[in-house]
């Protein structure tokens, strides 16, 4: 039979969580729950979440949240406010599962809370699979927790870069092969909108790495010279010139979700422009995102289906080798272009606010805790 196992000697903790409003993410709150340790039901796990990371990415999770359905991972007792889902670590406090022990440090999908309960299925020496009966449902890509014991690339000082950079760099990865598997859809250039967003110069690193396209970065004016300095666009243009760029077979890679830079790129190419890719909401537009325009119709990119597949063709391990060291190469580069800044439960609020502005500069990467 199995025991509570656990690292403090208090049966009843509180736990904190930061909550948005769903439908004006301005509304936010901060609330706190007890919660009974005696009450965890066998296989399950209490964990105290130490740290997690808060980007632009986070936003899109809100955003998305009841069309994505991000809104479900973690859901609050009141419906009308949702729990936006993080990347980061955690530590395992109490556990009822035979072969995770209290003090194992996780990094995954996790709740802005102090804490949160998970329920493992299949289990492997680095990773396991939550399988809380209302998560079953859901992309399996976030339901999939790593055991830093088991993993080989983990290092103590690299957990914030790995919590900004590895999720992202995740979809940027997934992206890169699924232009380069279409050939490019015969393009010459691939254009990236919010260039300096970390998911996009992510993929322009990868983009540029294979040589195969000419790497455009597109940003505002204040962030020009950052994304220059990136070193992976072969060209910078800002918004407001995007009439400049030279017809040529193009594809467009939409982060901004910008309706007024997607009409833009998409009427100055016209039918040279070959695909145009959804994929983040930076600039926080919910605006359909093909009607009417000319040139193809932009087609949303959901990361998860595309690690499904890859998965299928690859066979059991092949993504991860070949994430792995794609990631292994991207961090020798990117470690230089951020500058990481940690915060605590009074800094949640005004990151979070700031970052939903847009008025997170390229070179921050924000790590918070509900912790003091």
């Amino acid at each position: 039979m199995s025991q509570i196992l656990t690292a403090t000697a208090k049966d009843q903790l509180t736990i904190r969580s930061f909550l948005v409003r769903k439908d004006d993410l301005r509304q936010t709150q901060f609330i706190d729950t007890s919660f009974e340790q005696n009450s965890l039901q066998p296989g399950q796990l209490l964990l105290k979440v130490d740290s997690f990371a808060f980007t632009a990415n986070n936003i899109t999770y809100a955003e998305l949240g009841d069309r994505l359905a991000y809104w479900q991972f973690y859901p609050a007792a009141d419906p009308a406010f949702g729990i936006i889902p993080v990347w980061g670590f955690a530590e395992v406090i109490a556990s009822r599962h035979p072969t995770i022990a209290v003090d194992e440090r996780i990094f995954g999908f996790l709740p802005m809370a102090s804490h949160v309960v998970l329920q493992p299925g299949k289990v492997s020496d680095d990773a396991f699979t939550d399988a809380t009966p209302h998560r079953t449902s859901l992309p399996p890509a976030y339901n999939r927790y790593g055991r830093v014991t088991g993993d080989p690339d983990y290092a103590p000082d690299f957990e914030a870069m790995q919590s900004l950079l590895r999720p992202l760099f995740i979809t940027s990865f997934l992206i890169d092969d699924f232009l380069a598997d279409e050939h490019f859809f015969g393009a010459q250039a691939v254009i990236l909108s919010s260039a300096s967003s970390k998911t996009a110069f992510a993929l322009a690193h990868q983009l540029h790495k294979r040589k195969a396209v000419t790497v455009i970065g597109l940003t505002s004016a204040g962030n020009r010279a950052f994304v220059e300095g990136l070193g992976c666009y072969d060209q910078v243009v800002t918004y407001d010139a995007i009439a400049s760029l030279p017809r040529q077979p193009a594809v467009y890679v939409d982060f901004a979700g910008s309706a007024d830079i997607r009409r833009s790129i998409h009427e100055h190419f016209g039918d040279d422009l070959k695909y145009s890719c959804a994929v983040g909401l930076s600039h926080r537009e919910m605006n359909p995102p093909g009607k009417g325009l000319p040139g193809p119709k932009p087609v949303f990119f959901f990361a998860p289906d595309r690690i499904v597949k890859r998965n299928k063709d690859w066979g059991p391990g092949g993504f991860d080798l070949r994430l792995v060291a794609a990631w292994r190469d991207f961090m020798r580069t990117a470690k230089g272009w951020l500058t990481v800044q940690a915060g605590g439960r009074r800094d949640v609020e005004t990151v979070y606010r700031a970052t939903l502005d847009g008025k997170v500069k390229p070179r921050e990467g924000h790590i918070l805790s509900l912790w003091d």
